[in-house]
């Protein structure tokens, strides 16, 4: 077709090529993640892993005892923070009953200078990293925000709003990477906050500047009581990376030895300078979104009986059995370390915690406001007119 322009000059058409920087920076077919999640245990043969695995090999014996100790003393901890919030020593506790796998996976994919960036229900991804667990429920006691030094730790405080620590992991990859600091950034976050905005822009920024982030979404079927397909139309959660510009993966996140492989392998490959990824884990919450949820209203028992069939410790002593490891003495030794933990953060949660209400001014600002200077001196006031037994 040809046409006229304004001065009466021929031209090829009227909606000439784009220059080349609106041309897509990468090939979307790279991004994509493959067909079905990637599984390591009770598969035979092993499935294709994703591209960024290379070869991958059957986790050897001495893994696959260590997962399993991890994981009984993790379901030993969800079990004990649960029965804490029955007992009043917790305001509420969101269990990861069910999604053990990643969240031991998560922290032992790590390296030592790496971050984590947990969420509300990830206070087992923070203990198996190695965190105190009982300064890790600080939060959910109602005492502090954060019960633990994060730059001690490279643990973020828990965040309850969802996906908001999204951007603040993204944040400080990039200050890392600007500053020369060789460390990776693991952030998670549930299939709810995929659908926040936070969500959005956090991929957007970290695909920008190719931040060493990894997002692992541990994709457990429910927003509280809102399934899935009411919150997105996307084929899954790991091609919503595709859009921004970095690789989606799908793994089975009951299958801790293939969890930690793919966050191991993404966390290397965004720490050595190849850019972020988004990992997609599939599991399921068994039990309610908190002590406050009656989850029997939104799901049937036969659905959660099937995913107890796929149950993270069950999967990893199957594999054991097989292998003929599971014995008596193995068995007795895992369950024993998991009570002696969950004794021991027993009994010390019985202690009252010491406070002072001046900390309320502690952390706020490095330099005090006026206004909050101000406060403070009332308080002082009002403690010690209290403390002489009459109103100030």
């Amino acid at each position: 077709m040809t046409v006229l322009d304004r001065s009466g000059a021929q031209q090829s058409s009227p909606h000439p090529a784009p220059p080349p920087a609106w041309r897509p920076a990468g090939d979307a077919a790279s991004l994509l993640p493959q067909d079905t999640p990637y599984r390591v245990l009770g598969s035979e043969p092993l499935p294709a892993p994703p591209a960024l695995l290379g070869d991958a090999a059957p986790p050897d014996d001495a893994e696959l005892l260590a997962l399993h100790g991890h994981l009984a003393k993790g379901r030993r901890y969800n079990e004990q923070a649960t029965a804490l919030t029955k007992q009043g020593s917790l305001a509420v506790y969101p269990s990861s009953t069910g999604q053990e796998a990643c969240q031991v996976a998560a922290a032992l994919a790590l390296a030592e200078d790496d971050w984590l960036f947990p969420s509300y229900r990830d206070s087992l991804a923070a203990v198996a990293r190695g965190v105190d667990p009982v300064e890790v429920l600080s939060l959910l006691r109602g005492d502090w925000h954060s019960g633990y030094d994060s730059r001690a730790t490279r643990v973020a405080p828990l965040s309850t709003p969802l996906a908001t620590q999204l951007p603040h992991a993204v944040g400080l990859a990039h200050a890392a990477r600007l500053a020369g600091d060789e460390l990776a950034v693991l952030a998670l976050v549930g299939d709810g906050g995929t659908s926040e905005g936070d969500f959005h822009e956090a991929l957007n920024f970290a695909a920008v500047w190719q931040a060493p982030v990894v997002f692992l979404v541990q994709n457990n079927g429910f927003a509280i009581s809102v399934p899935l397909a009411k919150q997105t139309a996307a084929p899954s959660l790991a091609h919503k990376g595709v859009g921004y510009g970095l690789p989606g993966v799908l793994v089975d996140g009951n299958d801790a030895a293939a969890v930690r492989r793919v966050l191991s392998a993404a966390l290397d490959r965004a720490r050595s300078g190849g850019g972020p990824v988004l990992v997609e884990a599939l599991t399921y919450r068994l039990e309610a979104h908190t002590n406050a949820d009656d989850a029997t209203r939104y799901r049937a028992d036969d659905e959660v009986a099937a995913w107890r069939a796929h149950d993270p410790i069950a999967l990893v002593e199957r594999e054991l059995t097989a292998r003929g490891l599971l014995t008596e003495a193995h068995a007795a030794q895992v369950s024993a370390a998991a009570e002696e933990f969950a004794s021991d953060l027993r009994g010390r949660m019985r202690t009252e915690p010491s406070l002072d209400p001046a900390d309320l001014f502690a952390h706020v600002y490095a330099r005090p406001t006026q206004q909050l200077e101000q406060q403070q001196a009332q308080l002082q006031e009002e403690l010690a007119a209290a403390a002489e037994g009459g109103p100030r």
